[in-house]
């Protein structure tokens, strides 16, 4: 049996936008793993005070979506003006994201109980609540439902997406990953070497922490 921090992040309106089209507001199903690495820094305090190593596995769930309108600002170059425009955004109702850690859970689950900044998943105004409880994943294949899993782990099935794993502190460079996800769940079988008591499979995802990016170069 493997201890771990399951994480419960809930909020009622999210938005995820895909940065692979410029200019439009295209949103993705479920939120990066850099997104949810930037989630547990708020916590924390800072990338400083988050471990190079962080891993987490995630599952997310929306319970519906939809478009509205928002107000956007494009950049323009230094001394030029720009603009305002409507455009459609893509977003997510009622949702519930999953994290499970297995390493730090002392340092994640003060983090958590006490957040040094406020939760939000996705765009700042998108406020969440957040929840942990201690469990015990056991070895073994379990389901895939609605889990966010590497591209490669075999009998993975789901929508193939490129995302954002790492971001620079400036952002001026990303680390981008092959993941699989299926939004409506599946009730397909995958061997990840971990699972939760109710049979779910447990994906551990590569490190978020922005430093993993000088270490790739």
């Amino acid at each position: 049996m493997t201890q771990a921090l399951e994480l419960v992040v809930t909020a009622p309106i999210v938005s995820f936008r895909n940065p692979l089209y410029s200019g439009l507001q295209v949103g993705l199903p479920c939120p990066p793993p850099s997104t949810v690495g930037g989630l547990l820094a708020a916590a924390a305090g800072s990338w400083d005070r988050v471990p190079e190593n962080t891993r987490f596995a995630m599952g997310f769930h929306a319970a519906g979506s939809g478009i509205d309108l928002e107000t956007y600002h494009p950049l323009g170059s230094r001394g030029t003006s720009t603009n305002s425009t409507i455009k459609d955004r893509d977003f997510l109702a009622r949702t519930r994201l999953t994290v499970w850690l297995t390493k730090d859970i002392d340092l994640w689950e003060r983090a958590l109980r006490r957040p040094v900044w406020p939760l939000r998943l996705g765009r700042s105004q998108d406020l969440a609540a957040a929840r942990t409880r201690r469990i015990e994943l056991a070895a073994g294949p379990g389901a895939q439902g609605n889990a966010v899993v590497p591209d490669g782990l075999p009998q993975a099935t789901g929508t193939r997406m490129r995302l954002t794993t790492a971001v620079a502190l400036d952002r001026s460079r990303a680390r981008w990953d092959g993941y699989r996800y299926a939004a409506l769940g599946t009730a397909g079988r995958i061997d990840t070497g971990l699972a939760t008591s109710d049979g779910q499979a447990v994906a551990l995802l590569p490190p978020v922490h922005p430093a993993q990016l000088a270490v790739a170069s």
